[in-house]
């Protein structure tokens, strides 16, 4: 880990160590804590929460946006706030608003133990002189708070995803690397819950006053191998309070793959608990206002068709909380040969459940900075793919009779 004193002083931080007051501490370009301060984090140069749009909210079993109850389609963009270039957002939200979908869903973490030379975008730091934040206009948080205020000005939603259970991008291994434990004692070590409390905090108040915010996702396809389910219900409960703390308003969600555990389901892998997730417990957390699940039966060793009992069976669990319940990612390793598999799931869902929408992993965008991240799963825009499973598919949910069931 590098010292204080180390880091390049081109580069902003705002260290998070205590408290959520910010001050100049030394003629350097490092910010520090300190509790007789009144002084800010810096904030963002675009506008942010300027808007007078209504805020995303549950009603009944689906969601109300932009003032209307409906069923719709999302997708995943979880780049979106690495992208470096303005006009680049600019394209992206555009083509998803064509495609009339509300919502996508993306990282609002980007975490590294030691400082970038590459000119990565990066929004933390966390390493053993501390937790800090990276204000570079160009590699720092300033390229999510452009993609949050264009959202805003656009009158599209995002969900805002706070940590990876992943190492992609910085997810529980950079808290482990800086504090000690691992995969499974993350959720229970105290540094590492203090550490991640300070970014939620951080990260809530920048953005709490945007409707652009659809919702607070605590983690990507959080996991806890072979620990007991109650280890990963009991810290959703605690981490989606404290957020209901900083912000009561905008909707809270977990962000797992729906595992169920015995007692339910035939016992094999995705109902074994094995993963430390009981979706049924989390139902039961009053302070997620939504259940989330993916589907990739190709990874978890289920035949394609199977997805379409195991959107089946979420729905009815949600049903049976009168919870909304979204299946937030879905998707078939086939480029530009998709729709042979994930059109029979976006048919039950239309058809079968009240899922409240859909959200396919990922769109692909012909951006002039395409990321090179962008997988065998995504579908590229100016498809027949993307015409069927995403336009298509779009208007179908948008055009689905709201109901109370």
């Amino acid at each position: 880990m590098k010292a204080l004193q180390q880091i390049t002083s081109c580069i902003l931080y705002a260290s998070l160590l205590n408290v959520p007051d910010l001050v100049k501490s030394a003629p350097t370009s490092v910010y520090t804590f300190d509790t007789t301060s009144d002084t800010t984090s810096v904030a963002p140069s675009v506008p942010i929460g300027v808007s007078a749009e209504p805020f995303a909210r549950t009603d009944g079993r689906l969601f109300n946006i932009n003032g209307k109850t409906q069923y719709f389609a999302g997708t995943n963009t979880y780049w979106l706030g690495y992208l470096k270039n303005n006009a680049d957002v600019d394209l992206a939200i555009q083509q998803l608003q064509n495609a009339d979908l509300k919502v996508t869903r993306l990282w609002g973490f980007g975490n590294v133990n030691e400082p970038s030379s590459s000119g990565d975008v990066y929004y933390q730091l966390l390493n053993s002189s501390g937790q800090y934040i990276n204000y570079d206009p160009n590699t720092g948080i300033a390229r999510l708070d452009y993609v949050v205020s264009t959202a805003e000005k656009q009158g599209f939603k995002l969900v805002l995803v706070l940590l990876n259970n992943w190492s992609d991008l910085g997810g529980i291994n950079t808290y482990t690397n800086a504090y000690g434990g691992n995969a499974t004692t993350f959720f229970t070590d105290a540094p590492s819950q203090a550490a991640y409390k300070n970014y939620v905090s951080f990260i809530v108040n920048r953005y709490k006053n945007s409707p652009a915010i659809f919702a607070w996702e605590l983690c990507n396809e959080p996991r806890c191998h072979g620990c007991a389910t109650s280890v990963i219900t009991n810290w959703a409960t605690d981490i989606s309070a404290y957020i209901k703390s900083l912000d009561p308003t905008h909707m809270v969600a977990l962000g797992d793959e729906g595992w169920l555990a015995p007692g339910y389901g035939d016992g094999s892998y995705a109902y074994s608990g094995l993963e430390g997730v009981d979706f049924i417990q989390n139902l039961a957390i009053s302070t997620l206002d939504y259940a989330t699940f993916h589907l990739y039966p190709d990874q978890w060793g289920y035949p394609y068709p199977w997805g379409n009992e195991w959107i089946q069976q979420h729905d009815a669990l949600a049903k049976s909380a009168w919870k909304p319940v979204v299946l937030e990612e879905y998707g078939s390793p086939f480029p530009n040969n998709h729709t042979e598999t994930e059109g029979p799931w976006q048919q039950t869902v239309l058809q079968n459940t009240n899922i409240a929408y859909d959200a396919f992993w990922q769109f692909g965008p012909p951006l002039p900075a395409r990321s090179s991240a962008v997988d065998d799963y995504s579908i590229d825009a100016d498809t027949p793919d993307y015409d069927v499973l995403v336009t298509q598919h779009a208007a179908a949910m948008l055009a689905k009779t709201p109901t109370t069931s």
